[in-house]
């Protein structure tokens, strides 16, 4: 298992590593802390979110709700905070809503057997619509002045925000691979009815991954909201995509088993870089866009061919 998760995140490893070589001399200044830390804000939410996302691949699901999730934990954070509520509580808050809707994707999927995309569009739109509906497209305005920042001032809490996004990515990242858990959901994935046969409880680790990702997704969206004075209704936006394209250019696989979180952090790391990196280039930023694209198809190219070398050698 780690041979071919190496193999396969070697592609993006060397795309960052050669596009971080080619802006150290094109573009140094990409590399100030100010820029640094203004990129690891932007992508603690992808991060959290893509980490969640690559399990939930991994089992061989998906999940394009988590933009309409993170919109939905984001307001109530900000509806939660303007009520009173001590800011250590509205993560919690945040952190039982995430896992509550993620747990309604799970249900559905897991135990009523609905196809996860079949599932997670239909939310997708309700819960979106919903917000819509209820708040009128109204941001929540006039947050107290100890939630932004976490009541902890702008230096301290861009730090306290960016280190809990890494301790809790590298908690899940050390679960994955050391306890049984995570080795389910590798079996889970690999291959669902073998794992059924062999005693697994397959069902249940499809539930807890979508449980879990709705939790990492609430918490993404706490750390998201505490950031501004205003929490927006519309905040989300393509969050799905983002999270996936992550998780696929690190290296898992789109039809499951196989994937991994370094792989996923390398993702979400090469992806992010690239709007800043052509904004210090100077290069139109709609090109942005086009050269994720093309990232994203020369990885599941790669996963393809990938997949085909190892059936001739199986056949061989």
């Amino acid at each position: 298992m780690t041979d071919v998760h190496f193999r396969r995140e070697w592609p993006s490893v060397i795309a960052l590593l050669l596009l971080f070589a080619f802006l150290a001399i094109a573009a140094p200044e990409f590399f100030s802390v100010q820029n640094l830390r203004d990129l690891a804000l932007t992508n603690v939410p992808v991060l959290l979110v893509a980490a969640g996302m690559t399990l939930v691949i991994v089992v061989a699901e998906i999940d394009i709700s988590v933009g309409s999730l993170f919109a939905i934990v984001g307001v109530c954070c900000g509806l939660v905070a303007k009520a009173g509520v001590p800011v250590p509580l509205v993560a919690v808050a945040g952190l039982i809503m995430g896992s509550a809707l993620g747990a309604c994707n799970g249900a559905l999927i897991s135990f009523v057997q609905i196809p996860s995309i079949v599932v997670t569009l239909a939310t997708m739109v309700a819960w979106r619509e919903a917000l819509r509906w209820i708040t009128g497209g109204a941001w929540v305005e006039g947050l107290p002045s100890n939630f932004q920042w976490i009541g902890l001032g702008q230096g301290w809490g861009q730090t306290v925000i960016v280190l809990t996004a890494i301790a809790v990515f590298g908690a899940l990242w050390w679960a994955s691979g050391n306890l049984a858990a995570g080795r389910m959901v590798f079996a889970t994935g690999s291959n669902k009815e073998a794992a059924r046969l062999a005693g697994l409880p397959t069902r249940e680790t499809t539930f807890s991954v979508f449980v879990l990702l709705g939790a990492l997704t609430g918490l993404a969206a706490f750390l998201n909201a505490v950031r501004f004075s205003d929490v927006p209704a519309n905040s989300g936006s393509g969050l799905e995509l983002k999270a996936i394209a992550a998780v696929v250019v690190g290296g898992t696989s789109i039809t499951g088993g196989r994937g991994s979180l370094p792989g996923t952090f390398v993702g979400v790391l090469l992806l992010g870089s690239i709007g800043p990196a052509l904004t210090y280039l100077g290069t139109n930023p709609f090109w942005e866009k086009a050269i994720q694209g093309a990232i994203i198809l020369l990885t599941v190219l790669f996963d393809a061919a990938l997949r085909q070398h190892k059936k001739r050698l199986a056949l061989a």
